[in-house]
């Protein structure tokens, strides 16, 4: 195998076909060596932190009416085109899958001279948890031979930033944080305006190379094996703070932040401002300032203020409240230099309600130009529409939309600020509410793909990639079926789920490993996380004396029933049938081994002395119990308070399975979690429902609602792969009127329910090539594509 490898080589920047290389084409660069090479600063290690600018100017006859090229780097860029910012990437992967953005320059360029520039940073040992790498590099490749001029190689120039440092000692807490560290940067010897096409870089060393860029799949594709990124860039968009919420050490004009305002902080002065976003951003932050010269500026991002850090630790009260609270979080450090101008933007996004900046001065006053952040996500359309005479659903609605974007950028994340990890568990749900409340499946099937790649020797996936560390929630890889579930019912290409049929088997195959003769699990290894119960040791639910688990057993239960339903229509008969008769097994060990005939309730172990939400919740879902029986058992557990409870997160479970044993109607009534978030002064939903104690203040996993007001309220459902036929089953309570919009893989799904004296007056709108079942009150009426009106 060949390494990596610094040439002393000049490539010349005309356009010449080397020996040995294909002419190239947009096929070639997905199926043959790239002509661009792989280029660092030189005498660098590559492995060590650093922030360093490649730049390069050419000339061009005529603005182009297209310029395409494809860039990558590790660990991260952004790409500029005279000056602007035109790409920020690469999108997380690992390095069996690195990807690169494929973009169009052209509407950048001008004829005549252009400079094409980028930054690059590598956090090493630091880096975000999620950030898989190997060493400080950038690519980019011209699509075609015109593009090729842009190639990078040691035509290239490139320097490293040495005003950047960064800044250890993470969050000033105890937590589990993995986001990455801040940023320190001393003006005075930070490099200023390279990006901008004026700059003058002649000083700058031209580019080390390495090796030319591999595509995956050939020979000898080693290192980053670059594949097309199947994503879109990320949305950025303009965004002011809009209030002030305290100033010491400074008087602070009205307008700030809110409009560009100057802010003067006085010579030898140490100043604290507050500033507060009013709800929770992902955003990259921008300074601008000026004068200063020494002056120390520290800003630091948190969602919340701490009741008492040394008291309490992490506790938090109401999120709006500041006075007599503490304040800790992820930190930014500047030294200004004294000249105008300055400016300080964040090469990657930070997550905040609050900011709090502090400027201690020297000699010289500083003066404040501007503050701003540029906010970021994933572009997601909200396409679904819902409209009731329940204000509370439409607040609820919007909280849980902000939490499912703020928990979508290139990945899905359970949480932003702590560590924006894309967890199996919570990309479940996350999943579903894109399908619902978008229509846009671009982002799950790249979750898939990648929790597909993440797949260990043993069968199982890991609990969440990309992830430099490799953690295994073997409970998680039994949701991956589920997953794979979903977007088989639910979006409409059966053909991308058929691809990892070959995964859910092997998932399976290492569970049977750990089944015992009547099917039961015992000794199952790795982290058996379910739920972050208040009872329950690390989220692991327990084990009888002889080693038994309803909640297990019955989480793998599910599994076998879905896997069976996929190879049954589009996979391989005998897993069919394999699976079918595995889950009849465990259905009746199940019913044996933890039903107590006594109290009515599934045990969680054979022991029959602990009950949970969970365990009946499963059983109900899994048809374990069924018509009157569920029912009754439904009720119980809204009513026995001895059972442990499911957080935020199980809910999303235990209430299909209330809807599933006939408590749809009362679904509303089920949200006391979700509104004491509202009351406790939350924008996006908590990881946990103990909310003085939840670390984070943003988990998509708990925006179900967003999934059921469409399903269960409305009852817009799939009831056939691909959604190639629709389940109208509404569950409407004391609602008198509603209605709404889902997207569907056809258009989109309609429809309208109003009251009027003791009739129902139903439209149910069902796009082009759909039919399906509307039930209603136990009765079933056909529907067609197009309008449908009911009076009952």
């Amino acid at each position: 195998m060949r390494s990596f490898f610094t040439a002393a080589l000049v490539i010349c920047s005309s356009l010449l076909i080397k020996p040995g290389f294909a002419q190239v084409t947009d096929q070639t660069i997905l199926t043959k060596q790239w002509n661009a090479y792989w280029i660092d600063a030189k005498n660098e290690t590559g492995r060590d932190y650093g922030v360093f600018y490649f730049r390069k100017s050419i000339d061009l006859a005529a603005k182009p009416a297209s310029f395409i090229v494809n860039v990558s780097a590790d660990n991260r860029y952004k790409l500029y085109v005279n000056g602007t910012l035109v790409s920020v990437g690469p999108a997380r992967g690992d390095t069996y899958y690195w990807n690169y953005e494929k973009i169009d320059l052209a509407p950048y360029l001008i004829a005549g001279k252009n400079t094409v520039s980028a930054v690059v940073w590598n956090e090493a040992e630091l880096r975000p948890e999620a950030q898989i790498s190997l060493r400080t590099a950038f690519i980019l490749q011209g699509s075609t031979v015109n593009e090729e001029v842009l190639n990078t190689n040691s035509t290239w120039k490139c320097i490293r930033d040495k005003g950047y440092q960064p800044v250890t000692g993470g969050i000033g807490y105890p937590t589990y944080y993995v986001a990455g560290p801040g940023e320190m940067v001393d003006q005075s010897k930070t490099i200023k305006g390279c990006m901008a096409p004026g700059f003058d870089d002649s000083a700058w060393p031209n580019a080390g190379m390495m090796d030319h860029g591999k595509p995956k799949g050939i020979a000898d594709a080693f290192g980053w094996m670059l594949v097309p990124s199947s994503l879109p860039q990320m949305e950025r968009t303009y965004q002011r703070i809009p209030v002030l919420r305290k100033a010491d050490g400074v008087s602070v004009p009205a307008s700030f932040p809110a409009t560009k305002t100057a802010v003067t902080i006085p010579a030898n002065t140490t100043a604290t401002i507050l500033l507060d976003q009013t709800y929770l951003t992902n955003a990259y932050l921008t300074l601008n300032f000026s004068k200063g010269k020494d002056a120390g500026i520290s800003l630091t991002y948190a969602e919340a203020m701490f009741d008492n850090l040394k008291k309490y630790r992490s506790r938090k009260g109401n999120r709006n409240d500041v006075e007599d609270k503490d304040f800790a979080g992820r930190k930014d450090s500047l030294t200004a230099d004294g000249s105008d101008g300055q400016t300080f933007t964040t090469l990657y996004w930070r997550t905040y309600r609050y900011i709090r900046l502090i400027v201690q001065t020297k000699d010289e006053p500083l003066v404040i130009d501007d503050i701003y952040g540029t906010s970021t996500g994933y572009p997601f359309q909200l396409n679904a529409k819902l409209k009731t005479d329940d204000p509370e659903m439409q607040k609820m609605l919007e909280i849980g939309w902000r939490t499912a974007r703020m928990d979508a950028i290139e990945t899905y994340m359970d949480c932003p600020y702590y560590e924006q990890l894309q967890y199996i568990g919570d990309g479940r749900i996350q999943m579903m509410v894109s399908y619902y409340n978008s229509g846009d499946d671009r982002l799950a099937r790249n979750a898939i793909n990648l929790m597909d790649h993440s797949r260990i020797a043993e069968g199982l996936t890991l609990s969440r990639h990309p992830s430099y560390s490799p953690q295994v929630i073997s409970t998680f890889s039994l949701w991956y079926i589920g997953v794979l579930h979903d977007y088989w019912m639910y979006r409409p290409d059966s053909n991308f789920v058929k691809e990892k049929l070959q995964g859910a088997r092997t998932v399976l195959d290492f569970f049977s490993k750990y089944q015992q003769a009547d099917g039961s699990l015992k000794n199952t290894p790795y982290w058996t996380f379910v739920d972050w119960a208040s009872s329950w040791g690390y989220g692991m639910p327990p084990k009888g004396t002889k080693g038994g688990s309803s909640i297990l057993d019955l989480q793998l239960l599910i599994a076998y029933q879905q896997a069976a339903e996929i190879e049954a229509k589009m996979g391989t008969p005998s897993f069919a049938g394999l699976y079918r008769a595995k889950a009849a097994q465990l259905k009746q060990t199940i019913q044996n081994k933890y039903w107590d005939p006594v109290k009515k309730l599934y045990a969680d172990t054979e022991d029959k002395n602990i009950f949970s939400q969970h365990a009946n919740s499963l059983a109900i879902l899994t048809g374990l119990i069924k018509g009157p029986d569920a029912t009754a058992l439904s009720k119980k557990m809204l009513a026995d308070t001895t059972l442990t409870q499911c957080t935020i997160y199980f809910k999303y479970y235990m209430h299909q399975a209330l809807v599933k044993g006939g408590l749809g109607n009362d679904y509303m009534k089920w949200l006391d979690v979700w509104r004491n978030n509202i009351k406790m002064g939350l924008t996006t939903w908590a990881e946990i429902s103990d909310l003085p104690n939840s670390r984070s203040d943003c988990h998509a996993w708990g925006a179900s609602p967003n999934i059921e007001f469409f399903r269960t309220i409305l009852g817009i459902d799939s009831y056939a792969p691909g959604f190639a036929k629709i389940k109208i089953e509404p569950h409407l309570g004391e609602l008198k009127t509603a209605s709404g919009e889902i997207p569907h893989p056809n258009g989109a799904v309609a429809v309208e329910y109003a009251l009027d004296k003791s009739i129902w007056k139903i439209k149910i709108m069902l796009p082009q090539k759909t039919t399906g079942v509307l039930v209603w009150k136990g009765k079933t009426y056909p529907i067609k594509a197009g309008e449908n009106l009911f009076k009952i």
